[in-house]
């Protein structure tokens, strides 16, 4: 797909904004019985930073009593020796957030702990509940007072006026009265409880360290504390674990369809990780070699933009033969906010991450390999910087199909009107973005890429198909919370 140069009026479109990136929603952690619970938990959460970086949170449980630190930051700079000396017990949960739902605030960092007359519970959720807002003005009608803005604290409040016996039914009884998707752990005074939502739109796996039960949102966070891996957590299943002791429920009704996110395959999953069907990074090398077939080029070499478009941008040069190059050098230590030059420098947002060779790209013909568009404002400097150090062309390669519509489902993308490709064609947006040409692997490539997953998945994002229907606004349908005393909130299920 080939296009004019950049158009001025048509790129004054485009924002700046803080991040083109799309911001990862949460990643959990849980270890039961452990004598080093709250130091593996640090652990497992520094391996699961990149899934939010916004603020880090650990709960431990000890002798019918909870200990809790949380804080804004990294997990390197929220905890210290002397912080997880204060969190004692064998039993632990963990959560790094991004704030998909709610301010980014301590008070909406987890995991969130509330006390109630079955004992203390804590709760890390990974996810979005898509009617959040119709659950809340209810409660709040019936006299809830909510701590925060996050989606999640709706859990909490309902398992609190759960009339069911123990704990675990409590948490069924309130995960059943809402809608979206949702991986979590919760810990109780003696147990730890692992769930996915029945469509299973965030990865959940469990493994065992030393005699202890692990689980986690990767299996990256397995691999750095030396776990081994047993499975990945089942769409609608509920794992108890308690002295040491496994049990496992489904107690939702099973969807039509699975929706796992296909977006943590494409960028969010560390590359490392094994998602269920496949290996990470095995899956995004596939995916630049499907790039490479739908959308060919005559360049000179093929430029990862790093981190995210690294692996298909491999699989790109493989199958179209030609020469790969990092020619784009990033700098891993820029913070989330840093501070500019009185004399403004032009791109600078862009270039104090990214420093591109110049000496690699004179004259050359450039295949820009990325994972997706967003916003578009990255790409947009991004074209701009390389030919300013000597490229002769740049050829964008996206290895996933136009961003067109946002997530409901736990990622924090823009909304609507912000999506670069959102009512505009390839070509407005390779105008858009200054490029000489643009290609997008197409949905029904991505589709069939996806075939070997051996189970369904959500690509709403790319195909504004969603498949829970969205609840939000004043209008949206209200779901039924309460149901009359006496009556049984959910089906009998087998153990």
């Amino acid at each position: 797909m080939s296009c004019r140069p950049p158009d001025a009026s048509l790129s004054r479109l485009l924002q700046d904004h803080a991040s083109e990136r799309p911001r990862d929603e949460c990643g959990v952690f849980g270890i039961h019985g452990h004598a080093e619970a709250a130091n593996i938990t640090y652990l497992g959460l520094y391996a699961l930073q990149h899934r939010g970086q916004e603020s880090a949170g650990i709960c431990t449980s000890q002798g019918g009593e909870q200990f809790v630190h949380r804080a804004m930051g990294l997990v390197s700079d929220v905890f210290s020796e002397k912080v997880l000396a204060r969190l004692p017990g064998r039993h632990a949960i963990g959560h790094v957030r991004y704030s998909t739902t709610g301010e980014s605030l301590l008070r909406n960092a987890q995991p969130f702990c509330a006390n109630t007359d079955g004992g203390p519970v804590a709760i890390a959720h990974n996810g979005n509940l898509v009617n959040a807002g119709a659950v809340r003005r209810e409660l709040e009608g019936r006299g809830a007072i909510f701590s925060t803005t996050a989606d999640s604290e709706v859990i909490v409040h309902l398992l609190a006026r759960s009339r069911e016996t123990s704990l675990e039914e409590r948490l069924i009884d309130a995960l059943s009265r809402v809608k979206g998707a949702f991986s979590l752990v919760m810990l109780t005074h003696d147990a730890l409880i692992a769930v996915r939502d029945p469509h299973g739109f965030r990865p959940l796996v469990l493994g065992r360290l030393d005699g202890a039960w692990v689980v986690a949102s990767e299996t990256c966070a397995l691999d750095l504390i030396g776990a081994t891996v047993e499975r990945h957590v089942d769409p609608g299943e509920v794992v108890v674990i308690r002295r040491g002791r496994l049990r496992t429920m489904r107690p939702f009704p099973k969807p039509a369809r699975g929706a796992f996110c296909i977006f943590e395959y494409i960028y969010f999953a560390r590359p490392d990780s094994n998602l269920p069907g496949s290996n990470v990074y095995a899956y995004r090398k596939e995916l630049g070699r499907a790039l490479a077939r739908e959308h060919p080029v005559q360049a000179d070499m093929v430029v990862p933009l790093l981190d995210s478009g690294s692996v298909a941008a491999l699989g790109f040069a493989e199958e179209a033969g030609i020469p790969y190059e990092t020619a784009i050098i990033r700098n891993h230590f820029v913070g989330r906010t840093f501070i500019e030059p009185a004399q403004s420098i032009r791109n600078f947002g862009v270039k104090i991450k990214h420093n591109p060779i110049r000496e690699l790209l004179k004259g050359k013909r450039v295949a820009l390999v990325d994972d997706s568009i967003v916003r578009g404002t990255t790409l947009n400097k991004m074209s701009t910087l390389l030919r300013n150090n000597g490229a002769r062309e740049v050829h964008v390669r996206i290895s996933a199909p136009p961003t067109i519509a946002p997530c409901f489902y736990g990622i924090d993308m823009p909304t609507r009107s912000e999506l670069m490709a959102a009512g505009r064609s390839v070509d407005e947006i390779c105008e858009a973005i200054g490029a000489d040409s643009l290609g997008y692997v197409s949905v029904e490539g991505l589709r069939k890429l996806s075939e070997h997953l051996k189970h369904d998945h959500c690509d709403a994002c790319f195909s504004d198909e969603y498949p829970v229907p969205i609840q939000r606004g004043d209008d949206a349908p209200q779901l039924s919370l309460f149901k009359p005393v006496g009556e049984s909130s959910r089906d009998e299920a087998p153990e």
